[in-house]
């Protein structure tokens, strides 16, 4: 049998997708889960993200018309990479713009939830189901809608992007 044998090393944030927890735990965001966004636009963060977003963290839009949440750890290293970015360059300053310009600082509630603001739930279409997501060092959030119309075209194409990543040493 053909294979091969990896070696992984926990790493600081900002590194390899994990971070660094308040208790000194090493944290990767992973998986799926199935949530309802109510009325007054509470969703219960999934409790195997709690910990490793914090009691506070940031959340802003993201691309494919999700929303994007970092722990307040990685939303500082993210911040200084794109303060870096050149203001002469019209690409870095829409994306700044409109990367900063949604983000807020959200709290967890004792119920495990937090207050998605009125402008961010209509830019991720957020209405009720919804669907939570680890991504290495970020958690998404989508209308359940938008996410299975990404994920089955995504699906159709992975073996294509499987095979471009290989570019990036992956």
């Amino acid at each position: 049998m053909w294979g091969r044998i990896y070696s992984f090393k926990w790493r600081k944030v900002g590194e390899c997708g994990t971070l660094e927890t308040e208790s000194g735990a090493f944290y990767m965001f992973m998986g799926e889960y199935q949530h309802n966004i109510d009325a007054k636009g509470r969703i219960i963060v999934p409790a195997k993200f709690r910990e490793g977003l914090g009691e506070t963290f940031v959340i802003t839009r993201g691309l494919d018309r999700c929303l994007f949440a970092y722990p307040l750890s990685e939303w500082k290293a993210l911040e200084e990479k794109l303060k870096k970015l050149p203001l002469t360059k019209k690409d870095a300053r829409a994306f700044t713009r409109f990367f900063f310009s949604g983000a807020v600082e959200c709290e967890v509630d004792k119920q495990g939830r937090i207050n998605i603001p009125s402008p961010l739930r209509s830019y991720g279409e957020l209405d009720k189901e919804c669907v939570v997501i680890g991504v290495s060092n970020r958690v998404e959030f989508w209308s359940k809608e938008h996410w299975e119309t990404y994920f089955e075209e995504s699906e159709d194409s992975f073996a294509e992007i499987a095979e471009n990543m290989m570019d990036f040493d992956i």
